[in-house]
């Protein structure tokens, strides 16, 4: 592992952030000697980030931690495009309503991670529209148009993948590199940003911004991007079958939440402890080192520590009562999705959808007569099986992971 004399670079480097980084000397004795202002950029394409963008946002909370300032920066101006890097296809152009209440809507999940205010490591979250909306086509294109190289563009990789495809690119996604470039000079220009971070994805965005800043202004300023994330099995994270893990409460309860991060796979419990939580890293190994089902008790602490952050610590212990609850003491959680129904009970089939375990009835007739459905712990695989209630809650599972309770309404 590379020594570096910055607390900053020392920190990213020890918990697993770094994958690339332009000129690491030269930002090293910078974050050494002053305060390095430093930015990622979040696109608001839906109400809520999902656990996807989590390792830049605590990239983010890493900078302000070495002493540093955060800088969020929401795209409402490069949202209406939408970025292209390595997608299929292009995103749905959203409308200018629909954008500003996405901003609003993520912008809560923030406070959580960051200390805002008006100091010198203050985070602060700005919005690229303030500039970006107000550009002029032609003044634009003859100030920094003549900077960009279409051949060096279309070299990238996040490009040739789409052409490579044989997928469409449009001339609008074309230009949106370019906006993300001039967004780093114009926080150079403005807060004196030194410094922005990304995915791996991101590189040539990046790159593209370092080069604009240095060619108009002459000034030096650095980018760092982090390692593709992925689980242990290869998925993206984020994603399950079941879709996005949002981060906003009301996009997915905190039960739902904590069990995404108690279910991670053995092998991926010391890398996420280390890039999601602020646990000290000695004691992270120790949780790392535990073996066979002892990684249990490691798979808490994680869903504990990731469940605080972004959700708060009442929701955090809520979410472990219930777990306590419903496996531990074979008895029914408060925090498990509920389905209230009437006296006439409702079929297995109407309680897997209600209670969101399915998106149809097709699919839950599927889950049923594959074994996948129980009730109170016992297997049902007939499709026509009716639930009746007395005075007592009932728990549906579906499959061994997923638990919810009927009751009567």
């Amino acid at each position: 592992m590379t020594e570096y004399t910055s607390s900053l670079l020392r920190l990213l480097s020890e918990r697993g952030y770094i994958h690339q980084m332009t000129d690491a000397s030269a930002l090293d004795a910078l974050a050494a000697k002053q305060i390095v202002p430093g930015y990622i950029g979040f696109d608001p394409t839906a109400p809520s980030l999902h656990v996807g963008s989590m390792v830049q946002i605590m990239l983010l909370r890493r900078l302000q931690q070495a002493g540093h300032k955060p800088i969020v920066l929401m795209g409402g101006g490069t949202g209406k495009i939408g970025d292209p890097s390595f997608k299929d296809e292009a995103r749905k152009l959203l409308t200018d309503e629909l954008i500003t209440q996405n901003v609003a809507s993520i912008k809560t999940v923030f406070e959580r991670f960051l200390t805002f205010g008006d100091g010198p490591t203050d985070a602060v979250m700005l919005d690229n529209a303030e500039w970006l909306d107000r550009l002029e086509y032609i003044p634009f294109l003859r100030e920094v148009g003549q900077h960009f190289s279409v051949n060096r563009m279309l070299s990238f990789d996040s490009v040739k993948q789409r052409l490579d495809r044989e997928q469409s690119l449009s001339f609008l996604e074309f230009n949106y590199m370019i906006l993300q470039a001039y967004d780093f000079r114009e926080l150079s220009q403005r807060y004196d940003c030194r410094l922005q971070m990304g995915g791996s994805d991101q590189w040539g965005n990046i790159v593209n911004g370092i080069e604009l800043t240095r060619r108009m202004d002459g000034k030096e300023v650095f980018g760092v991007t982090t390692p593709l994330l992925t689980t242990a099995d290869g998925a993206k994270m984020g994603k399950t079958m079941n879709g996005a893990v949002w981060l906003n409460e009301d996009a997915l309860p905190a039960w739902d939440f904590w069990q995404y991060w108690r279910n991670a796979d053995d092998r991926d419990v010391g890398k996420f402890l280390r890039l999601f939580t602020d646990l000290p890293l000695d004691e992270i190994a120790r949780l790392e080192a535990l073996e066979g089902s002892e990684i249990n008790a490691a798979k808490i602490v994680l869903a504990n520590e990731v469940t605080r952050l972004v959700r708060g610590d009442d929701a955090a212990k809520a979410a472990e009562a219930t777990a306590a609850a419903t496996f531990a003491g074979g008895g029914l959680g408060q925090d498990l999705p509920t389905l209230d129904v009437s006296d006439e009970g409702i079929s297995i089939v109407d309680a897997l959808v209600g209670l969101g375990f399915a998106a149809s009835r097709g699919e839950a007739k599927r889950l049923v007569t594959g074994g996948g459905a129980r009730i109170d712990g016992v297997a049902v695989t007939d499709e026509a099986y009716r639930i009746t209630l007395s005075d007592k809650e009932i728990r549906v599972s579906s499959g061994k992971k997923k638990h919810g309770i009927v009751r009567r309404a």
